[in-house]
């Protein structure tokens, strides 16, 4: 069984979570690839103690990625799965605070 803070792996804290995070109340995390929605919310819900509305599962796949100074050309970055979690208006994740 794992826990809350197996399922969620960590947060992606990039210009635009954060636009989603200030306006749209919309908060971005990596997630264990097994992961289904019901088990991020309840997992949000416990480490965060806050009320989600909503949650968007996407997996991201992997890519090609190129390395200038060695000879091997290709090198590939995994792939990983992410979360859209949407909470009420009232409530907020202290991580995403400040962030711009």
């Amino acid at each position: 069984m794992k826990t809350p803070y197996d399922i969620l792996r960590q947060p992606l804290i990039t210009e635009k979570t954060a636009y989603l995070a200030a306006k749209l109340h919309k908060y971005v995390f990596e997630v264990d690839p097994k992961a289904t929605r019901s088990v991020v919310k309840d997992a949000v819900e416990k480490v965060f103690d806050v009320k989600v509305l909503k949650v968007n599962i996407i997996n991201v796949p992997a890519k090609r990625g190129r390395r200038a100074r060695s000879r091997r050309v290709g090198i590939r970055k995994s792939g990983y799965k992410k979360a859209i979690v949407t909470l009420s208006p009232e409530d907020s994740i202290p991580v995403f605070e400040g962030v711009e």
